[in-house]
């Protein structure tokens, strides 16, 4: 599943369509979530006054205004009774006034859903024209970067190439983890909508002007880790700082697993785990991401030691017998 979000007027829905027609779009359903009552008017549903339009290349496309758990099941019971094409992949297009982080939680809340589909990427449009004014008033736009696997500009032919410029290090310096593309009248590399970008996987913390407190790093571990101590670890830290846990995403190798074990975090709600057949890339460190407001790597480092030595402790207990 893909999540594409962007402010108002950067393009997704160009962007989607443009995706739909080559042969990597093949067999999507299109989810547009749209913002307030009114229909929307643009050129994937324009002609049908139904809820669900069918498309070419073996798509379909659903306007919600209303519950996304409820459309995307219904969806998945159409598929099950053949009333739909048999959709191999989803792509939600967002409101441009959207907060992306509810939209991923609806997948840790719904196990069913989360059973059935899986974000991959979240990709964030920005207006070549206008990021530059827009990241400095809406807290949204600078939010659905931070949260970006892929940041993808476009309107790069209509601005000035030292204004491009500029923006592309303000989406650097919000989010240093997620490659940077360009698009043209929607036009781009099929793969930017399907793969992460390149993540700089050395470690980092991402501050800005504009960070709103929020900040991005890397946790890596070269052994493999326990489950009983990551999940109690992640149980202690939503308990604790849960709406400060943005986003967590990432690969571990657990003891006893033969393939990565792929786990995400929204806010107070865990996605279940799901262990995959193999590793992406063959390196087999453990490797999370973490998108966070006022928590530090240090801090979530120091958790993790501390309940792996209570771990320890509880596994080999000191004796408590008196001494002769």
């Amino acid at each position: 599943m893909t999540v594409v979000t962007g402010f108002l007027g950067a393009g997704k829905t160009t962007l989607v369509r443009r995706f739909l027609t080559t042969p990597e779009g093949r067999n999507t359903a299109v989810v547009i979530n749209e913002f307030g009552a009114v229909g929307i008017d643009d050129a994937l549903v324009r002609g049908t006054t139904d809820e669900v339009a069918l498309l070419g290349n073996g798509c379909l496309c659903c306007t919600t205004r209303s519950d996304l758990q409820l459309t995307l099941r219904r969806l998945v019971m159409e598929r099950a009774r053949g009333d739909v094409p048999a959709f191999e992949r989803v792509i939600i297009e967002t409101s441009g006034l959207a907060d992306p982080g509810p939209i991923l939680q609806t997948f840790s809340t719904d196990k069913a859903l989360g059973g059935e589909f899986l974000v991959e990427v979240v990709a964030t449009l920005i207006d070549a024209a206008t990021g530059l004014q827009t990241l400095e008033w809406s807290a949204e736009a600078r939010k659905q970067i931070i949260l970006a696997d892929r940041l993808i500009l476009s309107k790069t032919d209509i601005a000035e190439e030292a204004k491009v410029e500029q923006l592309s290090g303000q989406l650097r310096a919000l989010n240093p983890r997620a490659g940077v593309d360009r698009a043209i009248d929607g036009a781009i590399d099929p793969r930017c909508l399907i793969e992460p970008g390149e993540r700089d996987d050395t470690g980092f913390v991402a501050e800005a002007d504009h960070s709103d407190g929020i900040a991005s790093f890397v946790l890596d571990v070269g052994r493999p880790v326990s489950w009983n101590v990551f999940a109690r670890t992640m149980e202690t830290l939503i308990a604790l700082r849960g709406s400060d846990l943005l986003r967590v995403k990432g690969f571990l190798d657990v003891d006893g697993c033969q393939g990565p074990v792929l786990v995400q975090v929204v806010q107070h709600l865990a996605h279940p785990p799901v262990e995959l057949a193999a590793w992406p890339d063959g390196n087999r460190t453990s490797r999370l991401v973490f998108i966070t407001r006022n928590i530090s790597e240090r801090q979530v480092r120091d958790l993790f030691e501390a309940v792996r030595a209570l771990s320890q402790r509880d596994v080999n207990p000191r004796s408590t017998e008196p001494v002769d």
